[in-house]
């Protein structure tokens, strides 16, 4: 039985599965059309990759590095947070060797790069506070399935996991129009497959590469800017032909990010995919040891800890912003349907958005 669509104009109750950028973009479109939605994030926080993580000697952005604006949409919604986000210093972008040596002069400055401040995740949570204080943002709680409405064939109602207090509680959700995935596209296919939902839609999502990224985050109290000069090289971000390393950053280099010397290290797609299930302890070796022979940093970083994605670069895109079955009235959205990029996520989200709205 195909779930009915409302009168022509009337508000609808979505459910958003995921609160990175493109369900938070997808969420807010809907309520400004005069929508209700209810967003189910499995984490504490919103934001998803553009995570930032606290520590002792300060920040790190532990998932997206930076975000470019290159579509006007993304440029206005950009507007409604001034003094959140500024222009990173680094776009001249260095090119390594697998030995560390530069390979290529600085890559030209074809576009700024921005940053979130005081951090990468600052954005998201601005963003996503009016569903936090309208109670239609659910955090800690994870969608496992999603079901007919057990009151109305017409709807559906998700079933959840998640911390109620000190306890994993259950619970169902009911009453929704349509369901949209703004999850990595190998959750998205999962949950479907679970369901027993959309077998073509979760075909189509699943034909979507994407590889994981082991991130190292190391910093060095004994070099506080500008007292100190740096430790390391001159450059504040590299891409790197390292078997191990793809991406450094100098973290302690991007605006409001504090004094001490930090950085992020990415590691390749080949590499964290074969690692993926090793120890912590031992990536974080292998990291270490990787990003010496890059930097010629030798010194003992007084923290260092690592950071598993499963979901992070896109190698396969969608090829389109998003996925809509009118029918079955279940859509999906992310940065994987366009590329990897935070304006991915944002466009994509949005244009589902309009496109249900």
């Amino acid at each position: 039985m195909p779930i009915k669509p409302p009168a022509s104009g009337s508000s609808r109750h979505f459910a958003i599965v995921g609160a990175g950028m493109a369900g938070i973009a997808c969420a807010r479109t809907l309520v400004q059309a005069g929508h209700r939605v209810t967003v189910f994030e499995k984490g504490a926080s919103p934001g998803g990759r553009m995570a930032t993580q606290d520590t002792p000697f300060g920040t790190f952005d532990a998932g997206a590095q930076y975000f470019t604006v290159r579509d006007t949409r993304f440029a206005r919604t950009l507007d409604t947070a001034p003094g959140l986000h500024k222009p990173w210093s680094a776009n001249a972008v260095r090119v390594l060797d697998a030995h560390g040596r530069v390979a290529e002069a600085a890559l030209p400055t074809r576009e700024p790069h921005w940053v979130g401040v005081p951090g990468m995740n600052t954005l998201a949570q601005y963003w996503a506070q009016p569903l936090l204080d309208a109670r239609q943002l659910e955090l800690e709680t994870r969608v496992t399935r999603i079901e007919r409405d057990a009151l109305d064939a017409g709807r559906w109602q998700l079933r959840t996991a998640g911390m109620r207090g000190e306890q994993e509680a259950q619970h169902v959700f009911s009453g929704f129009d349509a369901v949209l995935l703004a999850q990595p596209a190998a959750l998205a296919h999962s949950l479907l497959q679970a369901s027993g939902l959309a077998p073509k839609l979760a075909q189509t999502i699943g034909a979507v590469q994407v590889a994981p990224c082991w991130t190292l985050m190391l910093a060095y109290p004994q070099a506080v800017q500008p007292t100190l000069t740096h430790l390391g090289p001159q450059w504040n971000a590299a891409r790197s032909t390292h078997h191990r390393i793809a991406w450094l950053a100098r973290e302690s280099s991007k605006p409001a990010r504090g004094l001490v010397e930090r950085w992020t290290v990415q590691a390749s797609a080949a590499w964290s995919r074969e690692h993926l299930e090793d120890d912590a302890a031992r990536v974080r070796a292998k990291l270490l040891k990787a990003f010496a022979e890059v930097t010629g940093m030798r010194a003992e970083p007084a923290y260092a800890e690592v950071r598993r994605w499963r979901h992070a670069q896109t190698l396969q895109p969608l090829g389109k912003s998003h996925l809509w079955d009118a029918q079955a009235r279940l859509g999906a959205c992310g940065d994987w349907c366009l590329g990897h990029r935070v304006e991915n996520a944002f466009v994509s989200g949005l244009e589902l958005a309009l496109a249900v709205a």
